[in-house]
């Protein structure tokens, strides 16, 4: 049996979230487990079984019983990637956190490299990015891999300028950093919230090049063959999260262009009556026409300034929140000293 050295702080935790694994769960956790051991290191490993309908519980309880560094949680209802994350998180005891997909899409080595560059660049949060210099996809179907490199711009724009890859789970994480902001995204939002709030908080970010890379199973077939509508509800949540932290983008614009049209529309009907001498119906329906665009774009700029509004406030609570949560932390530890 393999076992924790229970006189020493857990280095590294990885969470990995699984939802009908069974079939591969034995085969995906053992790879872990020899990865890990590679690394000379206290680990643990959390796969999350977020509500499956197949076996995955009862081979994950098999695999515990043979190796304690496995911690598995589980719960009866699927409830998403990011409520499986935050499960994962939540239980994590290392000094660095590593989330990472079950089925290892980007690769074997890059929890090994996660952790090293997690060390040397002193980060909080390091993101494994396809979209940087230096990353790519392999075998990800064109149309996926389109609306997710279009996405991602978009959201680098709205959530953070510095990150090339915003939506991803391959990354690694600073226990202390993750577990302190207040996630609350059940679904793959979870992923944003996470670069939002981290922002927020003033972490660090940083970035490694990694190649995403699609390995065609029988199961990613069929689950591939369901991913059209799903894709596109994933992609249009993610913009709407986007939108809301930076409205600008939505409102701003918006507001922007329905204005300039009701500024030209106006001054084509002056333009209309001094040189060409429109009818007074004419210029009338022209005035109408520039009255609805100017008071569009005037009551898109108030939308604008009320989500801007709600923004700030939402980010003046989430910095109470984590100050509430540090405090307790340092509470608990010296009550712990104390004893």
């Amino acid at each position: 049996m393999n076992t924790v050295n229970k006189s020493e702080s857990v280095e590294l935790s990885v969470v990995v979230p699984m939802y009908n694994e069974g079939e591969d769960v034995s085969q995906n956790v053992k790879r872990f487990v020899e990865i890990l051991e590679k690394l000379d290191i206290n680990w643990e490993l959390i796969p999350v079984n977020d509500g499956s309908t197949d076996d995955t519980k009862e081979q994950l309880e098999k695999i515990k019983a043979d190796n304690d560094r496995v911690r598995y949680a589980s719960y009866v209802k699927n409830q998403g990637r990011g409520y499986a994350l935050r499960t994962g998180i939540n239980a994590s005891r290392g000094k660095y956190v590593i989330t990472t997909e079950a089925d290892m899409s980007y690769g074997e080595e890059i929890i090994d490299r996660l952790y090293r560059e997690l060390i040397k660049k002193q980060v909080d949060i390091l993101i494994a990015s396809p979209y940087m210099p230096g990353g790519k996809l392999e075998n990800v179907p064109l149309a996926r891999a389109t609306l997710s490199r279009g996405a991602n711009w978009l959201l680098k724009l709205a959530v953070a300028p510095q990150i090339n890859t915003v939506s991803g789970m391959t990354r690694g994480y600073r226990g202390d950093a993750i577990r302190s902001i207040p996630l609350e995204e059940d679904g793959k939002e979870v992923h944003l919230e996470i670069v939002s709030k981290g922002s927020v908080l003033g972490y660090k970010f940083d970035e490694i090049p990694a190649t995403l890379a699609w390995r065609f199973s029988e199961k990613r077939i069929r689950r591939a063959s369901k991913l059209g509508i799903k894709t596109v509800k994933h992609i249009f949540s993610h913009l709407l999260f986007g939108f809301s932290e930076a409205p600008f983008l939505l409102f701003g614009t918006f507001g922007i262009f329905l204005f300039a049209v009701g500024l030209v529309t106006g001054v084509y009907s002056i333009c209309q009556y001094l040189f060409v001498g429109r009818t007074i119906g004419v210029l009338v329906g022209i005035n109408l026409t520039c009255l609805v665009f100017v008071l569009g774009g005037l009551f898109s700029f108030l939308l604008y300034f009320l989500s801007y509004q709600n923004r700030e406030t939402k980010r003046e609570i989430l910095k109470v929140r984590q100050a509430i949560y540090l405090l307790k932390q340092e509470s608990e530890k010296n009550r712990s000293m104390d004893e």
